[in-house]
């Protein structure tokens, strides 16, 4: 085949790419302008597109063609910087969003051509896509509390500046100190923790005592049990509606631990997840049945949890994370199999979500067998369990903490079967 046509083909497909991401991009541009009169907008569909096209042309122009493409983006910020002068007079406004947005085509257009078309392309449907979500973006601001962002930048924080800096190895004795495993699992239950109490508070104002539960749960089976049983005693009449609210909070805490789980240890959601799901399954189960034959539901109740995360939370887990994890090993080392289950259950009173972690780590590095590691779980959530029946029971009343003290035995009766099922 003749060269000359094959480099043609090339040059056709390479501007073919530059000229999409115009379009893409200009096709949001000019249907967000669209009511404006012929010459209004200051760009739009064909505008972009011969943007895009533009930095295109310029990345073929030349081997080396950094000062083509720095020149045309010059060029281009100059003419926009005089179209938007006179626009904003005109207007009163000062978004210089479609600015920015032609200098990313241009910059796109050029890397389209430069051989990364498929790149290119993913950037503009993105770009596209920003441009598209502004009141839904700019309604997401309005909604965000300052102590909200202030807790996001702090899990940047965690996230992006120290879990990076630490090592991914065993420290201390038996080597049960891995920072880099605590410091995710504090990220992790943080993180959690952060969208319950969006969620609670997003649907605070319409959510009854049933969606106090479930998202109170994903924040804080313990505080949507409190707030619950607060409900409980100053309205008698709920104390059935508030009991399946109570064991359906529980539910979701076995959710949030099943999702931990999966994102520590992939490879144990077939062990683990499925004992996990049938706990939850067994407490939404009874959470419904109470819920069918609760009384004439009162009004809605505020959220459950108003906690948000903050970096001395998260630092006072990852320390309780390590002591459980180094007294779960030492434990394993001293006594055996008991002293992991007496580990477990004195955590349990206060957390589960730490002796969860450790004994999930334990189980991947073969220091645990799958049951004992069930029955450990087992044994911290029937703790965790009894500390909120017995605040339920204190703080509601009888009425209401029988009924989640039954739901808790069946749901611990249900855990008991699958880890005898995976003993065998």
């Amino acid at each position: 085949m003749n060269p000359d046509l094959i480099k043609l083909g090339s040059a056709a497909q390479a501007l073919g790419g530059a000229l999409g991401v115009g379009l893409l991009v200009g096709l949001e541009r000019g249907w967000r302008d669209r009511d404006l009169p012929e010459g209004g907008r200051v760009a739009g569909l064909r505008t972009f597109a011969l943007i895009g096209l533009l930095g295109g042309l310029l990345a073929l122009l030349s081997s080396t063609p950094g000062l083509l493409l720095a020149a045309g983006l010059i060029g281009i910020v100059l003419l926009f910087a005089v179209s938007f002068r006179r626009a904003s007079e005109a207007a009163g406004t000062l978004s210089i969003t479609t600015a920015v947005a032609a200098m990313a085509t241009f910059c796109l257009g050029a890397l389209a051509a430069s051989g990364q078309a498929l790149l290119a392309v993913g950037a503009a449907v993105v770009l596209a896509l920003l441009l598209d979500l502004k009141p839904v973006l700019h309604r997401w601001l309005r909604l965000i509390q300052p102590v909200e962002l202030n807790a996001l930048l702090q899990m940047g924080v965690l996230t992006a500046v120290v879990l990076p800096l630490l090592p991914d190895r065993g420290y201390g004795p038996y080597a049960a100190l891995n920072p880099y495993q605590l410091w995710f699992a504090v990220i992790l239950i943080a993180g959690l923790s952060l969208l319950g109490h969006v969620a609670v508070r997003l649907r605070g104002e319409q959510q009854g005592l049933l969606w106090t539960g479930l998202l109170g749960g994903l924040a804080s089976s313990t505080a949507a049990t409190l707030a619950l049983a607060r409900t409980a005693r100053n309205q008698p009449g709920w104390h059935v509606p508030v009991a399946a609210a109570i064991v359906a909070a529980c539910g979701v805490m076995f959710l949030r631990m099943a999702v931990v789980v999966a994102v520590l240890q992939p490879s144990l959601v077939p062990r683990m997840g499925l004992f996990l799901v049938l706990l939850a399954a067994a407490a939404f189960l009874f959470a419904g049945w109470q819920w069918r034959r609760r009384q004439a539901s009162g009004p809605a109740t505020q959220p459950a949890s108003r906690r948000v995360f903050d970096l001395p939370t998260a630092l006072g887990f990852g320390v309780v994370l390590g002591v459980v994890a180094l007294a779960a090993r030492a434990a394993r080392e001293a006594l055996g199999t008991a002293g992991v289950y007496a580990v477990a259950f004195v955590s349990g009173l206060a957390d589960v979500d730490a002796i969860l972690v450790s004994s999930v780590q334990m189980l991947a590095q073969g220091d645990l067998p799958a049951a004992t590691t069930a029955i450990a779980i087992l044994l911290a959530v029937s703790a965790n369990m009894l500390t909120k029946a017995t605040l339920a029971w204190t703080i509601a009343g009888r009425a209401v903490g029988v009924r989640v003290a039954a739901g808790y035995v069946v749901v611990a009766l249900v855990g008991l079967a699958a880890a005898a099922f995976q003993a065998r």
